[in-house]
């Protein structure tokens, strides 16, 4: 935007895309999708070109250890299960209701709440094996414990060193 002079509001104009997503995703606030970025780069004489690869995520041992419990409770996660789960989940999120202070641990488990209120599976399987930082910060408050049988969790906490 520097470099064509461009304003939040010239780019709102120019690509339809409302100033007060524009001015979220430049603050970090808001995703924007590709095609949404695209459109706005496009504006600015610019294109969008995502170069996909594999990378190894940086995770600190806690939270590889974390991903591979939460990713191994997610093999287990289907309708069934969840209909099971379900009583677990709710004692869980009340209990760290109670618990947890600040932010984005309280916005969080706001999400875990609407999530297993919904019944939202997809979202869920996201949330358990995701490697984004949002994933792994929802998985610093989850709800999930005592819901991965035992022998399970052992043999996880085995092969995670």
């Amino acid at each position: 935007m520097r470099e064509t002079s461009t304003t939040q509001s010239d780019l709102s104009r120019f690509s339809g895309v409302r100033q007060p997503s524009i001015s979220g995703f430049l603050s970090g606030k808001v995703d924007l999708s590709d095609g949404q970025l695209d459109r706005l780069l496009s504006c600015m004489g610019y294109r969008l070109e995502v170069v996909r690869r594999s990378i190894v995520p940086t995770l600190t041992r806690s939270e590889r250890r974390s991903w591979l419990l939460h990713r191994r409770l997610s093999t287990l996660l289907n309708h069934q299960s969840f209909g099971e789960w379900c009583p677990t989940l709710e004692r869980n999120l009340d209990r760290l209701r109670d618990r947890v202070t600040g932010q984005p641990h309280v916005r969080n488990l706001d999400r875990w709440r609407h999530l297993v209120n919904r019944g939202d599976l997809p979202s869920l399987h996201r949330v358990l094996t995701g490697l984004d930082r949002d994933s792994i910060e929802m998985r610093e408050v989850s709800p999930v414990t005592g819901l991965l049988p035992d022998e399970q969790r052992r043999e996880v906490l085995k092969m995670a060193g």
